[in-house]
């Protein structure tokens, strides 16, 4: 595919401002947050808020208005999910619209940087290494070298040169050019890509299709388990139809697992809301979730947990050290290259001014690890002494093993009279440049924090590896390290090594795939151009505020303030909002397990369905109401280990199993009790009023000052309610025989629980364990 030019701009001065007013903008929605209409849809117009409606109006119907009830619950609890989604949005839109990717665009005869969103068709763009394409349009002067691997899935480096076309989505790789916008918007090439794609994709999220699987579930089985329990019980007694009714909403309220979906909605919408507090925009919503699961964090050395300002040291040579001065300020006076280390120089001969005009340029590659010049009389390169000279010195090696042991990155001068584009083969080393980056004062601390919260640390880097182990071992990774030059199959290296030198693009995002077919769950930070391959492989990609623009745009996360102190509190934040989903999961998944349980006994042994609608409203609030939303914002920051689903139903099953024994044994025994209806009906709200407390308790060890109090209140709230509201709740006076049978199941209740969580978890760490 070719793009067209139908107008030339002049590409020494670009658009005047009155002429960029009157051509089409780049307008494209491309928001990090969910709209206004997606988060009203996901809160108000869901299927279990339809059923709930329905049910309210049968209820209606049958006059007994106190069973509508849960109603306000259902409302409360969609008002909460609504404020703190917008809230969210809020701020994560603000923080999104400061920090959106900018461009350097020629207009006026002037150079300056603009928001993508302003771009307009035919401006005269300067793109770098570094930057993300943000339209389609022609190379108007220079070249570079770009990847296309979103676009095509290749990700070799395609040379682009003048008249020649480039897309939207390509990242620039090396050197720098000024480029025609064509098309913008909707119009672009890459657009026209997604626009026809079947589906996005989506992140990979354990806990949004464990969630989606119960919903699916209780979908399925909702509306058939409905409509038998009110044909069976009406078709019982055809005179009672409100009892029918009201019973067949009882189960039906009971088996609704709403609560679950906006406490995860609410959890994760906190979790964002805390991170942008600290200057973290969150692109991807569930990779919160996937930082909970990382057990492997790689690490980019430059710009990480170095400080990624490059400063030249010295230079070793034994030739005339101006003359090395000027050839370097004679190179980079040509050479477009905006890196870390082409600013050092850069900066080290800024006092020189350059005598001779280049000929050619090769800019640098992160696969070459070098970049040259060609003048009149010869052509002279700057880059790794491994990655230059064909025959290799011993005593050279030698050398740059001790400028290595010290912590200094070292690049070679050599010279060449050949005239061509090669940067390998039998070239004079002129000198020997010592580049320092230095270690960031609060590395050791961090990374020492992730290796107590059992994190493998892996040190990955383009430098020599002397230089890379040096670094690391400073900071305090004391693992193996190994020169990456020449290994062909990463596989074999990554689980026994810690420290990786020389690594090029391609391996790094080898060494992330690598990882994950072993099963770790992998998180990457990086900041340049050479990291996006790997950020785009790993589970949870985190890129610098200040790397580069491409690096940003594939991230799961940015750290807009380079700070890398703030990626142990990412990963608390991660993990304390997952393990309480988890833990407050298994409330609101014990009413549905039991409501199941009991719906299926009522259609195939009991005679009616044995709770009444506001019943279940009081259990429910006694375990998923208040307490649901105050364990979800508890600090728990150990590692997330399993699957959700089992981990959620392990420890949901054994309330729902005392639940359901209960009932079955006080239906057995309604001769020996004397049971009537409403006696029944009391007995069971009595049991699983208990049984909830009993599984409150449970979720809240170990206690805390705050988890003691919830599980008193909610002591006291279920005493009053059954006190002095019992006529309310339909609670009914119990002779003596009953209270014992009450007080004799309660009294074997935590002891039943126990037993069955021991001996889930042992089940479960069988189950692990041969996994």
């Amino acid at each position: 595919m070719k793009v067209e030019v139908k107008s030339y701009t002049d590409k020494e001065t670009g658009l005047t401002s009155n002429q960029a007013l009157s051509h089409k903008k780049n307008t494209l929605e491309a928001s990090v947050s969910k709209t206004y209409t997606k988060i009203l849809k996901e809160h108000v117009f869901t299927f279990f808020n339809m059923i709930n409606v329905v049910l309210a109006v049968l209820v209606i119907f049958t006059g007994s208005y106190r069973n509508m009830l849960f109603m306000l619950v259902v409302i409360f609890n969609m008002i909460i999910g609504l404020i703190q989604e917008i809230r969210s949005k809020h701020k994560l839109d603000k923080l999104a619209l400061v920090h959106q990717q900018k461009i350097h665009v020629l207009r006026d005869g002037h150079i300056s940087r603009i928001s993508i969103d302003q771009i307009v068709e035919d401006d005269i763009l300067i793109i770098k290494s570094g930057d993300q394409v943000p339209c389609d349009g022609v190379l108007r002067e220079g070249s570079i070298e770009c990847d296309e691997s979103m676009l095509t899935g290749e990700s070799d480096a395609i040379e682009k040169f003048e008249n020649d076309s480039i897309f939207s989505g390509s990242i620039i790789v090396s050197g720098q050019a000024k480029m025609q916008v064509v098309t913008v918007g909707e119009d672009t090439y890459a657009h026209s890509i997604l626009k026809h794609a079947k589906r996005e994709k989506r992140y990979p999220s354990q806990l949004r299709d464990s969630i989606q699987s119960i919903i699916r579930f209780s979908t399925i089985v909702l509306l058939p388990a409905g409509v038998l329990l009110f044909l069976k019980q009406f078709l019982s007694d055809p005179t009672d139809l409100n009892d029918a009714i009201l019973s067949t909403v009882a189960a039906v309220v009971g088996m609704i697992p709403e609560g679950l979906v906006l406490l995860t909605s609410i959890a994760l919408s906190v979790g964002v809301m805390k991170l942008t507090q600290k200057n973290v925009l969150v692109q991807e919503l569930y990779c919160i979730e996937t930082l909970a699961r990382v057990d492997t964090l790689c690490l980019d050395k430059t710009g990480t947990i170095t400080q990624g300002e490059m400063k030249v040291i010295h230079i070793d040579t034994d030739h005339d050290l101006f003359m090395i001065k000027q050839t370097l300020a004679n190179m980079f006076s040509s050479l477009q290259d905006d890196n870390t280390t082409a600013k050092a120089i850069r900066e080290y001969v800024s006092n020189i001014e350059p005598t001779q005009i280049t000929k050619d340029i090769i800019p640098f590659s992160s696969s070459r690890k070098a970049c040259g010049a060609v003048f009149q009389d010869a052509k002279y390169i700057l880059g790794a002494y491994s990655f230059i000279i064909q025959k290799q010195d011993p005593e050279i090696i030698k050398k740059l093993n001790e400028y290595g042991n010290k912590g200094y990155r070292t690049l070679i001068l050599a010279r060449s009279n050949s005239k061509d584009h090669q940067l390998y083969g039998d070239f004079e080393i002129l000198a020997f440049i010592l580049i320092q980056d230095a270690l960031r004062k609060d590395a050791s601390t961090i990374l020492s924090y992730f290796k107590k919260q059992n994190v493998d640390l892996k040190i990955i880097s383009g430098d020599d590896e002397k230089t890379v182990s040096a670094l690391a071992k400073e900071a305090g990774v004391t693992g193996k390290s190994i020169d990456m030059t020449g290994i062909q199959d990463v596989r074999q290296v990554i689980e026994d090594h810690a420290i990786f030198g020389r690594v090029t693009p391609e391996q790094k995002k080898e060494m992330i795939i690598a990882l994950k077919e072993k099963g770790h769950t992998v998180a990457m930070t990086g900041d340049g151009v050479n990291d996006v391959m790997a950020l785009k492989e790993a589970d949870c990609s985190i890129a610098m505020g200040s790397g580069s623009e491409a690096a940003k745009k594939i991230a799961s996360m940015v750290l807009l303030n380079d700070q890398f102190k703030s990626l142990p509190s990412i990963l608390h934040e991660g993990r304390c909002i997952i393990n309480n989903i988890q833990r407050t999961a298994s409330l609101f998944l014990v009413k549905t397990l039991f409501s199941f349980g009991l719906s299926l006994l009522t259609l195939v042994w009991l005679t009616e369905y044995p709770f009444q609608p506001i019943q279940l409203t009081l259990i429910s609030t006694l375990a998923t109401g208040l307490p649901s939303f105050i364990l979800t914002l508890e600090p728990n920051a150990t590692r997330v280990e399993g699957n959700f689903l089992v981990n959620v139903f392990s420890r949901a099953l054994p309330g729902a199993i005392c639940v359901v024994v209960s009932v079955i044994l006080a239906s057995i025994l309604t001769p020996v009790l004397s049971t009537n209806s409403e006696q029944f009906s009391t007995i069971c709200t009595l049991i699983a009023g208990f049984n909830a407390l009993c599984v409150l308790t449970g979720a809240c060890i170990p206690f805390t000052r705050l988890r003691h109090l919830l599980v008193i209140c909610m002591i006291a709230f279920f005493a009053i309610s059954i006190i002095f509201f019992h006529n309310f709740f339909y609670i009914v006076p119990l002779n003596i025989t009953q209270i014992i049978f009450v007080l004799i199941v309660c009294v074997m209740i935590p002891f039943i629980q126990r037993f069955l969580n021991l001996w889930f978890k042992k089940q479960l760490r069988l189950h692990y364990k041969k996994g």
